[in-house]
């Protein structure tokens, strides 16, 4: 029997990683200190990426989410009040064309019901108080908010409790990076006047700092501002909605009007990442492993992937499939490189939007004008944004790559009307091949590969696709031997 993986934390990345874990056949108990879950928006931008990936968890997850939020197809950029480009977001190859403005307590309401219909319910209330670990067993002590403890033991713990993680601490582990020296507030709020259409966010650059104003309903907007160098130990408390309007008015297009505040807050800017995502059977996914600018709207999401790359894996070693070192080994490299790549991309974009200088200002703007109207630059710019352009090239997991196709770790998309790779209970590996190619060898592990080959455009090729969707190797019409060797070299059962 499958002892249960103890995830500390209830929020989307926890709940992504139990429902993950669950439908894999793999116990679960997933606890929160909070005696009660929040009912503020806070992230609300649910990108493609991360809608492809939570597709898998069937039930309709993902159009769910979808028939509740907004779909954004394009992000305007002006500089004191003019417009300075247009980058549409709907040109991405994905059957999710556009950033989904959804707040999170209704992405955490959707997941808490999908996993509660697999008889997975959060326990609030309860927080780790300690553990420790001999060989693959982690042992944990919980404490009750009534100060009663009890202590149980784990197939792995995953931190999934945030930015100031006890796990993390516990484990004494570095969160190398620093705090900008600048404060920042947002809110959400009625208004009327915006002259973009609900489906377009806008960028405003201003010498004072940024205004940004992501739709999330016909007359609802979260509106985030720079507020300027930090003067104070602590960020100082959001403007009201008076403070809101007038920075508004002087950095945005004009014409808007606040109406009433739903929901306000400031905070300063860290980035930082953790040295290691994973400690024997501890593992750290979210802003437990990582922090940075919210400009992109990237950090649940980069969770929510940290969530969805260890849960296969993890759920193949537990249940007895794979035995292979490489395999939850892999987790660290993968996503550590995910997470430096998301802190450095956010981090150019809010130092490019806080310029002080204004002869940089100035270049910057002429530079934008230009660049963000090239459609390569567009195209690498909805890669970034939209998560779609994540790959693990460098992972320790990739076998060999054949033709002018997808290399090992990029991204690939079942063709139209196919599953998702990786749907159903048990993490398989997808095979592709072309039309000339012959069935499998026989001696494919069975418990690894599912049995439905699906056809590969390209003649004579055959793929071999993570549960994840990523590509794991490619070779050449007959070539069935690297496939096969690659199989057992993750050691199955």
């Amino acid at each position: 029997m499958i002892e249960p993986v103890l995830i500390v934390g209830a929020g989307p990345v926890g709940l992504a990683m139990a429902l993950e874990l669950a439908r894999y056949q793999v116990p679960v108990r997933i606890v929160d200190a909070m005696t009660e879950r929040a009912t503020t928006s806070r992230a609300v931008a649910i990108w493609p990426r991360t809608l492809e990936l939570l597709e898998r968890a069937g039930d309709g997850l993902s159009a769910e989410l979808v028939g509740l939020g907004n779909k954004v197809t394009a992000a305007n950029i002006l500089a004191d009040g003019q417009p300075l480009a247009r980058v549409p977001l709907g040109e991405i190859e994905t059957p999710y064309p556009f950033v989904l403005m959804l707040p999170q307590s209704e992405t955490e309401r959707v997941l808490l019901a999908h996993l509660e219909r697999r008889g997975i319910q959060p326990e609030l209330g309860i927080s780790l108080a300690d553990f420790t670990q001999e060989g693959e067993t982690v042992t944990a002590t919980l404490r009750h908010a009534d100060g009663s403890e009890e202590t149980a033991r784990y197939a792995a713990l995953v931190a999934c409790d945030g930015a100031h993680s006890p796990v993390r601490h516990h484990l004494s582990l570095s969160f190398d990076g620093d705090t900008l020296g600048s404060d920042w507030a947002q809110g959400d709020f009625h208004l009327s006047g915006m002259p973009f259409p609900v489906n377009e966010f806008a960028t405003c650059l201003h010498a004072e700092g940024p205004a940004v104003l992501f739709p999330l309903a016909p007359d609802r907007t979260r509106l985030i501002v720079g507020l300027g160098p930090s003067t104070t130990d602590a960020p100082p408390p959001p403007p009201d909605m008076a403070g809101f309007q007038a920075l508004l008015d002087r950095r945005g297009p004009g014409g808007i009007t606040l109406h009433d505040t739903l929901w306000s807050t400031s905070f300063r800017i860290n980035e930082r990442q953790v040295e290691n995502y994973r400690v024997g059977r501890v593992f750290l996914a979210g802003d437990a492993a990582h922090v940075h600018s919210p400009a992109g709207g990237q950090g649940m999401n980069t969770g929510m992937q940290d969530a969805v790359n260890l849960a296969w894996k993890l759920a193949l070693v537990l249940r007895g499939l794979a035995t292979a070192p490489a395999l939850l080994g892999s987790y660290d490299p993968e996503r550590r490189a995910v997470g430096a790549e998301v802190i450095a991309t956010s981090g150019r974009l809010t130092r490019m939007a806080t310029l002080q200088n204004p002869v940089a200002r100035h270049i910057r703007n002429a530079v934008m004008h230009v660049m963000l109207g090239l459609a390569p630059v567009q195209h690498a710019l909805e890669g970034e944004l939209t998560e779609t352009a994540i790959h693990y090239r460098d992972s320790p997991l990739n076998g060999i790559s054949w033709g002018a196709g997808p290399r090992a770790g990029d991204r690939v998309l079942p063709a139209e009307g196919e599953p998702p790779y990786g749907a159903g209970d048990t993490p398989r590996f997808t095979l592709r091949t072309g039309p000339e190619v012959g069935p499998p060898p026989g001696d494919l592990p069975a418990a690894l590969v599912d049995p439905a080959v699906r056809p590969h455009e390209v003649a004579g090729g055959i793929q071999l696709i993570r549960p994840d969707g990523y590509l794991a190797l490619a070779v050449a019409e007959g070539e069935w031997e690297p496939i096969v060797a690659y199989l057992h070299r993750l050691g199955p059962a």
